[in-house]
């Protein structure tokens, strides 16, 4: 499948298809022409000596700076080559694929200024599997993600480095390989290939993506410990959030539902009047986070199809105008809420965890769901790597989105910092993975102690897939293989797979 790019149409999944599944990308027919009367009205601009910021003149505190024509062409190499100042191990292949994707579908709208041949050149990079090395660290999310763009674009000119085929080399050699010409920035197609968000907001894209199924698996891990606790399902009675009126409470109580429908273990008597709070008010928790997803993901689909660029050229109005466009704020403000969601469903998933673990609440299971309490531990220190990771979750839910520092002799004296925020939420999400699988090992352990009856549907498909990977516990083991494995199994949506295909797929 080829993706087109319209400007207008890219969303989460079409970019995950390219980023991360290596689909091809194509430039819709229509914006080759906006793009080349865009050109056109740009051209006559410089031919004019009109004064246009970031084409002959400096960008930043030497705005000011006008250069003469001589001048502009060197200096849109020059610009790439200053900023390309970061920091750090290569940012991941999927990452920069989608960088490059969302930077394609800006130049679709025609009103970035670049000559057609540098967004062909991004097209043939993406389409043959050149992948520019990019430092993780170094964006401060204004001016756009400037220090990885530049790296991006270096590889254009035929100069910084790329993989390609599983080898980092040299960019010139790279393209080389793959059978592509390098090109000679003329007037603003430098800055039109580094001046925008489009590192961070690929990153929280894909982040995003992934989380959405996240909390998917995070409400089979809320069913499995249900239903070894034999737990009061009143809770999640549709009805019950639908007199509040929250949409993400109500999915997430049906999705529940859906998941121990069938379940034997809970059709048996004897439950609590009222469970505790880790048992019961998981569809309001996962609601919430639900519906800061949703805003999340509206957020980051208006940005992939905007024109984030500073000048932003008018043609149809041969008008230019600058701004702030590039200002990575309004994606990495709701990708906070992204990352403070994961952070606290994974605490809950803990104190869940520790329902099953602590004899003095698990309704009758063993002390750490060991029958061989004493010599063996059981699960006891898989509760502690659930605790650190939550520990460290929550440290990193501490907002970057407003720990702005100046840049450029104060010119650029506000700035979001959003890739701190896409890099802190990917660990996060990371770290929500291993406390879920924690919470799954321990729920296929408790759900074989409660055999002969047998959970719900979709619980039940889960659990087949933990035992795939992960044998009962009778005595101890090391445990650290067991979680790694269910992790992956997470991480592949094997495991999420299974459970939809027996249950029917979970709402979003």
């Amino acid at each position: 499948m080829t993706v087109i790019l319209d400007g207008n149409s890219l969303t989460l999944e079409k970019l995950k298809a390219v980023a991360r599944d290596g689909e091809a990308v194509q430039v819709a027919e229509p914006c080759w022409e906006k793009i080349s009367k865009c050109r056109a009205m740009l051209q006559k601009k410089i031919d004019d000596h009109e004064i246009m910021y970031g084409v002959n003149t400096g960008i930043g505190e030497f705005s000011e700076v006008v250069l003469t024509g001589d001048q502009v062409e060197k200096y849109q190499r020059l610009l790439v080559y200053s900023h390309a100042a970061g920091i750090g191990k290569p940012m991941p292949e999927e990452v920069v694929r989608g960088a490059m994707t969302s930077r394609i579908n800006v130049h679709c709208h025609g009103h970035s200024g670049q000559r057609p041949v540098v967004t062909q050149t991004f097209v043939d990079i993406l389409n043959k599997g050149v992948t520019p090395v990019m430092c993780e660290k170094g964006s401060v999310g204004a001016c756009g993600d400037l220090s990885p763009m530049a790296q991006m674009a270096l590889v254009l000119i035929g100069e910084g480095e790329a993989f390609y085929k599983g080898e980092r080399l040299p960019g010139k050699e790279a393209l080389e390989r793959a059978g592509i010409e390098s090109i000679t920035f003329e007037a603003r197609d430098g800055l039109a290939s580094i001046n925008g968000s489009n590192v961070l907001t690929a990153m929280a894209g894909l982040i995003l993506y992934d989380v959405e199924r996240w909390l998917k698996i995070s409400e089979v891990g809320a069913a499995t410990t249900l239903e070894c606790l034999k737990a009061n399902m009143k809770p999640y009675d549709p009805r019950l959030h639908e007199e509040r009126g929250f949409s993400g409470a109500i999915i997430s109580a049906r999705n529940i539902l859906k998941l121990t429908e069938g379940s034997q273990i809970l059709a048996q008597k004897g439950k609590r009047v009222q469970d505790a709070y880790s048992m019961r008010s998981t569809p309001q928790v996962t609601g919430a986070a639900r519906d800061a997803v949703k805003y999340a993901r509206s957020q980051i689909e208006i940005e992939l199809n905007g024109v984030g660029d500073n000048p932003v050229f008018i043609w149809e109005d041969d008008t230019v105008l600058t701004g702030a466009n590039f200002q990575g704020t309004p994606v990495s403000l709701p990708t906070e809420m992204v990352g403070t969601a994961v952070s606290m469903i994974s605490v809950l998933s803990e104190r869940r965890l520790n329902r099953l673990l602590n004899p003095a609440l698990s309704v009758g299971l063993p002390p750490f769901l060991t029958e061989g309490a004493g010599m063996n531990s059981g699960l006891m220190l898989s509760q502690y790597t659930a605790g650190m990771l939550c520990a460290e979750s929550r440290i990193l839910s501490h907002p970057a989105a407003n720990q702005s520092i100046p840049a450029a002799a104060d010119q650029e004296d506000f700035v979001s910092m959003g890739m701190n925020t896409s890099l802190k939420t990917r660990q996060i999400h990371e770290n929500g993975l291993g406390v879920l699988a924690i919470e799954l090992i321990a729920g296929a352990q408790a759900l074989d102690l409660r055999a002969p009856h047998k959970p719900g549907r979709g619980v039940e498909a889960g659990h087949k897939i933990i035992r795939k990977y992960v044998k009962h516990l009778d005595d101890d083991r090391p445990l650290y293989d067991d979680h790694n494995q269910i992790v992956e199994a997470l991480r592949s949506g094997e495991f999420l797979t299974a459970v939809e295909e027996a249950c029917g797929e979970l709402e979003s």
